[in-house]
């Protein structure tokens, strides 16, 4: 009863979303309460006795405790943070000349600006960090796909299947996941699958290219050049331009990133010192900084808002015992005569499990079980585990309601969760097919 109560919650929750019948935040609480509290008839103490009352009471713990509301607690300073330094950053102008800069380069094709974000979110996300990724990526680029009127959708879609196909590295969160729950090395678990995850970049290529040439003909209609239209900014705005401080302000952006990536500090901290000191070196009346952090605080409170509402969803899931059901379940739904196939079967849905489990469950609890029934069937756990880094929390970490990734990318995108969803989980779960295609007739992934 708990993996039926818990595949229903993922569904009732993406049809919410998806459908705009809920807003996050708001199907995010609501809907794993209503079947925590249903799963609460059927949870056993260890007496062996259904406790009602206190499986019921017992969520509120779930939701605040360390697998809740505690996981994600920094990551929502973060997010505060984060929105308010880049918010100061481009109220000070900062982005209006260096929008200007890449369009002179890469010129007014919105091809080459899908491109060049898909490199750009290789490129950075070769720390294997998502929230870095996205921290860095989105704010630089979404003033020009403004700019440019593309839409932010495809921002947001080109930088995740970008993230998601470079988190396969053998340094990113999953393989290394994968490869201590298998007990092997994790370059003897990657090494079959450079080739594949090769394929799966130029792939990304292909799909920002479609999705560029897209945006050309709807835009801006074929054979009809654009002209690009400089961002007219009210009297208002024009008073908080800092042009005589952008070296300076480039200066602690370019210091942000290189403490993100290298100083092993809480990103949460690094974001709090940069905002502070942006603030006051761009606007050092205390009036003024209020007026700021007034005008941009409502966006910041709904993506913490969203954020700590996944760690109420995620600790509700965790603690009621429903993704373990539901990870006992999907393993016992597969009949012995797929045995053989199981690397395929595990592989097609390494993508979507993406929307039901988080890293830590699935590769900690549901590989291992994946992989002592494939070898009951005689099929290599390797080859169950090259198959689920294909897709599980790679390239479906950034359309999952359970990483706080995916709620930063849709937050800085400025786009709703159920939209950047029904635009990116096909294209993310075509990735994962065209890589396990590869891996399959490579013997990366072996029959």
């Amino acid at each position: 009863m708990l993996a039926i109560l818990g595949f229903l919650t993922v569904i009732l929750l993406l049809a919410a979303v998806m459908s705009k019948k809920l807003s996050p935040t708001a199907a995010l609480i609501s809907v794993p309460l209503i079947t925590g509290a249903i799963a609460s008839f059927f949870i056993a103490g260890e007496d062996g006795t259904v406790h009602v009352l206190a499986n019921i009471k017992a969520l509120s713990g779930y939701i605040t405790g360390a697998g809740g509301i505690g996981s994600v607690a920094a990551t929502g300073v973060m997010f505060i943070f984060s929105i308010l330094f880049f918010s100061v950053l481009k109220d000070a102008g900062m982005f209006r000349p260096i929008i200007g800069g890449i369009i002179r380069i890469i010129g007014q094709d919105p091809v080459k600006i899908t491109l060049g974000t898909a490199l750009l979110a290789m490129i950075v996300h070769l720390d294997g960090s998502g929230a870095v990724t996205f921290l860095i990526c989105i704010p630089a680029l979404l003033p020009l796909y403004d700019a440019m009127h593309m839409k932010r959708t495809t921002l947001a879609t080109v930088a995740a299947m970008a993230a998601g196909v470079m988190n396969i590295m053998p340094w990113g969160g999953p393989t290394i996941r994968a490869a201590a729950a298998m007990g092997v090395d994790v370059m003897v678990l990657f090494k079959p699958l450079i080739v594949p995850v090769i394929i799966g970049l130029l792939a990304v290529f292909l799909l920002s290219w479609m999705m560029g040439n897209k945006e050309k003909k709807e835009l801006h209609g074929e054979g009809t050049a654009f002209v690009y239209r400089e961002e007219e900014l009210t009297g208002e705005q024009q008073a908080l331009l800092r042009p005589q401080l952008f070296t300076v302000n480039i200066l602690l952006t370019i210091g942000a990133v290189l403490a993100l990536l290298f100083s092993g500090f809480a990103p949460a901290v690094i974001f709090m010192i940069a905002f502070v000191l942006a603030m006051v070196i761009n606007y050092p009346s205390p009036k003024l900084q209020n007026q700021i952090v007034n005008a941009h605080a409502s966006e910041a409170l709904m993506m913490a808002s969203v954020l700590f509402a996944a760690g109420a969803f995620t600790g509700i899931m965790k603690g009621t015992g429903m993704i373990a059901a539901m990870a006992e379940a999907l393993v016992n739904i597969i009949p012995a005569s797929l045995g053989r196939y199981f690397p395929v079967i595990t592989g097609v849905l390494s993508m979507p499990a993406s929307l039901l489990f988080d890293p830590d469950s699935f590769y900690y609890g549901v590989l291992p079980v994946l992989s002592t029934t494939a070898e009951n069937f005689g099929v290599s756990g390797l080859s169950i585990a090259r198959a689920a880094v294909l897709g599980q929390m790679t390239t479906g970490f950034p359309v999952s309601p359970l990483t706080a990734a995916t709620f930063l990318l849709t937050g800085l995108s400025g786009i709703e969760l159920g939209e950047h969803q029904k635009n990116t989980i096909p294209k993310a779960f075509l990735l994962t097919l065209i890589m396990l295609g590869a891996a399959v007739l490579l013997g990366a992934v072996e029959l």
